[in-house]
């Protein structure tokens, strides 16, 4: 068992190859980059974006990827099969990304309310973050520059533009990005994925700009 989380299983290699999500350990190293990784699989499947190896073929059209998931994923868009429903309606999708996104249009309970705007959140430290955007405060400052923001992850991502660190790199490619929304927008490329649904007609898409400027046909 392992000693952080519920995690049980019966193959000691199992539990140590778990353990390094906790510890962040990464041993696995790709000797063309400064790839590294916890796990000898995702080594393997990151060699593919050096030398273009691409195994898993669509037998419906030429798509080609270095990832089984990826291939499951984009044989959706040939079958029509939507494995992703939602619990609390009959909407259903081909993808887990459209899910997530429509999970959002069903109220939670949410208690914590902003005395300034109508802002609800499930969660207090959302709403900290939340008032700042009527207070002007930003606490996280650049140690490089007079950047302020009022969000750690703003500052993380902004200190990449100082290091010129791009930690997200795609397995299909060699392109790579100091965000990691980039790098999942960016995945869409390869997988087909189009998460963003029009409610009023069969329209579907990769991005959520193309959405917006799609859903102003039907106003008009």
């Amino acid at each position: 068992e392992c000693a952080e989380c519920s995690y049980k299983t019966g193959v000691k290699c199992n539990l140590v190859r778990h353990m390094q999500r906790h510890t962040g350990k990464k041993t696995f190293e790709c000797a063309e980059c400064h790839y590294k990784t916890a796990y000898k699989s995702a080594l393997v499947i990151h060699m593919h974006t050096h030398t273009g190896y691409k195994p898993f073929e669509c037998a419906e059209c030429n798509y080609k990827t270095a990832q089984k998931n990826h291939l499951a994923l984009h044989m959706h868009t040939h079958t029509g099969k939507k494995p992703f429903e939602c619990t609390e309606c009959n909407y259903k999708t081909t993808n887990k990304s459209a899910l997530i996104i429509h999970m959002h249009t069903h109220a939670r309970d949410r208690p914590f309310e902003c005395a300034e705007c109508n802002y609800k959140t499930d969660l207090k430290c959302n709403l900290v973050r939340h008032m700042r955007s009527h207070t002007g405060e930003k606490p996280f400052e650049c140690a490089d520059c007079n950047y302020k923001t009022a969000l750690k992850c703003n500052l993380a991502r902004h200190m990449r533009s100082h290091t010129g660190e791009k930690p997200f790199e795609c397995a299909e490619c060699n392109y790579k990005t100091a965000q990691k929304g980039h790098l999942a927008r960016h995945m869409r490329t390869h997988t087909g994925e189009k998460p963003f649904e029009c409610a009023e007609c069969n329209y579907k898409t990769a991005y959520k700009g193309q959405l917006a400027g799609h859903v102003h046909t039907h106003m008009s």
